[in-house]
């Protein structure tokens, strides 16, 4: 019968394994590539790697700027209108 609970070391050897696995896997497939595929695709794989993070940290810092200019926004239009209490006593 197979157990459910496996040591620390077990776990640690499978992910090994499978990491090792991967790698040959990979390499193989390198291998047999065409120069002008490998070419393709360490060109592919260098755009994916500078333009991805550029666009992940451009769309956080317009989504922070968005969020800050709404809440100066709402604070003037509330200040404006006279609903602006700033503490309230219960």
């Amino acid at each position: 019968m197979k157990t459910v609970n496996h040591t620390i070391g077990d776990v640690l050897r499978e992910v090994g394994n499978a990491a090792a696995h991967i790698g040959r896997y990979f390499m193989r497939t390198l291998s047999r590539m065409s120069w002008p595929a490998l070419l393709a695709s360490c060109i592919m794989l260098a755009i994916l790697l500078t333009i991805l993070p550029l666009a992940l940290t451009l769309f956080a810092i317009f989504l922070l700027a968005k969020i800050a200019i709404a809440i100066v926004a709402g604070y003037n239009y509330n200040k404006r209108r006279g609903d602006y209490t700033p503490h309230k006593d219960v």
